[in-house]
């Protein structure tokens, strides 16, 4: 008689990092969240190693892979809304995509201030007719260049004085997009954070 064993199957879990960056918090007293009961919230989805950077709605933390960025992102947005009672829009982005964000700046990052360059990361990616309606050569020295799912902004005088940055932000190019920018020094410190 031959004694059958069944093999066991082990389904190995990949985690990945990612960033979290939530839109609109913490500014002028509005929609307070603040970043310890942000990184609360992480815990209490499963996810791990929750850290935030600076006030402004800046977080990493590690998770398993079985889920798009888009669902982890959809997951924190009810979170946030169960706990504190209003909605933020969140993206959430893998830490290779930030890299590659970062690898394909089209602007010498390394020779600029942080506060000369800005990425506006969209939730999806843009189409060319909605940049239809800005005149670049007449913002210039200010540019812009559209990336993958990213606005790469040049911004000498920094982006409260940025003109361009206004048209960027209009409904033309926005509407029925989550964007969220930052500068480029919040950019490298996500990058460096979400490497594994």
């Amino acid at each position: 008689m031959t004694k059958t064993t069944k093999a066991t199957k082990t389904t190995k879990t990949t985690k990945a990092k990612y960033a979290a960056l939530l839109r609109g918090i913490n500014v002028g007293g509005n929609k307070k969240v603040p970043m310890a009961e942000l990184r609360q919230i992480l815990d209490g989805l499963g996810h791990e190693d929750a850290q935030t950077y600076l006030q402004s709605g800046n977080a990493v933390f590690t998770s398993t892979t079985d889920r798009t960025p888009a669902a982890l992102a959809r997951d924190l947005e009810d979170a946030i809304e169960a706990h504190f009672g209003f909605r933020v829009p969140c993206l959430v982005l893998d830490g290779a995509y930030l890299r590659a964000v970062a690898d394909a700046c089209p602007f010498p990052a390394a020779d600029l201030e942080g506060k000369q360059l800005h990425a506006t990361f969209c939730s999806e990616q843009p189409a060319e007719s909605r940049f239809a309606s800005i005149d670049a050569p007449a913002h210039l020295p200010e540019e812009y260049r559209v990336g993958d799912r990213v606005i790469y902004l040049y911004a000498p005088n920094g982006l409260g004085r940025s003109k361009l940055a206004e048209a960027l932000a209009k409904p033309a190019v926005v509407k029925g997009l989550d964007v969220t920018t930052r500068n480029w020094n919040t950019v490298a410190k996500l990058v460096e954070l979400t490497r594994d």
